[in-house]
């Protein structure tokens, strides 16, 4: 028996483990639906009169709303594998021409190295944690791959299968681009780390894999027609590990513009990504705008937005503000018309039910703790000194919540933020639903910053190092640090 025939045996006899995760879901128009019969539609976790009585109602009413967004987090596709498998046909690129699909499919090795997936380790049944530790698992074989998403053991990654085992369908969830594993087993493997950005995650290449592109090329473009597909391609293919473009198919603008809409051209003569850095998914308790760009909305908007229009779920959406139109009478967001994203409407609505307990398990996620010795507390001690003084740094990262309190943008203007024609860089504060205000950028919250560096700072990730980002304020805003205070600054930002 060949390795990967044996694996598949291996994992194919332990898919308990995989009903074992979801914690009491059950299954509701093919995704994990986390409530039950009896769930109340009211969201919330109890009355305002129950507020003081006697007992743990409350708390133990909290406690199932963090389940409850936990599994929505972790396993709800929100019957977004209708669009991933049912119109792009991804999963037939997964398993490849040996196993029915197309091409030389996806072997976990891809999976974990060029495409960025991680593999929950506490999905994995003991005889196969032993079986890889012995090296008797073969790495190289779509088969594999299958195998892993029957134990629901690729983060974010759904696989649907018939009653013969054969991959049907592929839906992403939430934890897909936020969360990641602590590489605890092996490289990508390892136990969940909800709320973290997946760093590693190339979307853009896994997307652009879909043997059937033609869907969203005539939704974001307008066509779908060869030379569309190839231009859609050439944006995904863009982005790189860590970024994605969640207004792409809304705006229809697959790169980077100067100040009179020009495609900007980057130093290695290719058009400029117009992708951001995935961003942290915990320590949002307490702000306003959410992500990266201003206008948009908070946690809970984004949740929406993500869920209908990025993920494809089956939805209701809302957001008159696609409709604005331009001085020249065109859509701001053409893409969105096209895809009747101001007004989505889906039936059965697979996801407002669940942004609630989403948006209360998100909540729930603090930043992480730096770990022990990875800065100097001497020099931090000082540097939070010159960060609420000096620094100035302060005015805008407000402590405790490391963001602006009340409205958290601010325009590129203010911040002296350029591109590389030197021309005051709107490009990304303008994608946002601004109507007549000028674009601004969103004050990111600062606690938890290690865990989320890896593709550098600021939505594009242009400044490297943390260096790099206190050099740019010294110079907009004439600020005059030393080395020695820059340096202290950069250990207390560590300490984060």
């Amino acid at each position: 028996m060949s390795r990967s025939r044996h694996v598949a045996r291996l994992l194919g006899s332990s898919a308990v483990v995989a009903a074992l995760l979801l914690l009491g879901g059950v299954i509701a128009n093919g995704s994990i639906s986390a409530f039950s019969s009896g769930h109340d539609d009211a969201p919330g976790a109890c009355e305002s009169q129950s507020v003081d009585a006697p007992g743990r109602g409350c708390a133990k009413a909290l406690e199932k709303l963090f389940e409850q967004g936990k599994q929505v987090f972790r396993y709800d596709t929100f019957g977004d594998e209708d669009f991933w498998g049912g119109q792009l046909q991804l999963h037939k690129a997964i398993e490849g021409a040996t196993l029915g699909g197309v091409g030389g499919g996806v072997s976990p090795k891809t999976a974990l190295t060029a495409a960025g997936l991680k593999v929950d380790v506490d999905a994995l049944p003991n005889d196969l944690v032993a079986a890889l530790k012995a090296g008797k698992v073969d790495l190289d074989s779509p088969a594999t791959t299958l195998a892993l998403l029957k134990l629901n053991a690729v983060v974010g990654v759904k696989g649907f299968f018939d009653t013969g085992g054969s991959l049907t369908s592929v839906g992403i969830t939430c934890a897909l681009c936020h969360s990641t594993v602590d590489d605890s087993f092996a490289p990508g493997i390892g136990k969940r780390l909800d709320g973290w950005p997946n760093q590693d995650l190339n979307t853009g290449l896994i997307v652009s894999l879909a043997p059937n592109l033609a869907p969203m090329a005539q939704q974001v473009l307008g066509s779908g027609n060869p030379a569309a597909i190839d231009t859609l391609k050439k944006v995904l293919l863009s982005w790189g590990p860590g970024f994605y473009d969640a207004e792409v198919n809304i705006d229809a603008i697959g790169f980077k513009q100067d100040a009179d809409g020009n495609t900007m051209i980057g130093g290695d003569g290719k058009p400029e990504s117009a992708a951001t850095r995935i961003p942290a998914a915990y320590g949002h308790l307490g702000e306003n705008f959410h992500t990266w760009t201003g206008y948009f909305g908070d946690v809970t908007y984004w949740n929406a937005y993500v869920a209908n229009l990025q993920m494809h779920g089956n939805g209701n959406f809302n957001d008159s503000r696609f409709e604005f139109k331009l001085p020249n009478g065109k859509y701001k967001y053409p893409a969105a018309i096209r895809g009747r994203f101001n007004k989505l409407r889906h039936e059965p609505d697979q996801v407002t039910s669940k942004l609630a307990p989403l948006h209360y398990y998100q909540l729930s996620l603090k930043p992480p703790t730096p770990p022990s010795g990875s800065f100097d507390r001497t020099a931090a001690a000082q540097g939070e000194k010159i960060f609420n003084g000096k620094g100035r740094c302060s005015d805008c990262h407000m402590p405790p919540l490391y963001t602006d309190a009340g409205f958290n943008s601010h325009t590129p203007e203010e911040i002296c933020l350029t591109n590389s024609k030197g021309e005051i860089d709107t490009f990304q504060a303008d994608r946002g639903p601004r109507g007549l205000n000028p674009g601004s950028l969103v004050t990111p919250q600062l606690n938890g910053l290690w865990a989320r560096s890896k593709r550098g700072f600021y939505h594009d990730g242009r400044f490297p190092t943390l260096s790099a980002v206190i050099d740019h304020y010294n110079s907009c805003f004439g600020l005059r640090l030393s080395p020695g205070q820059k340096s202290d600054l950069v250990e207390f930002l560590k300490s984060k």
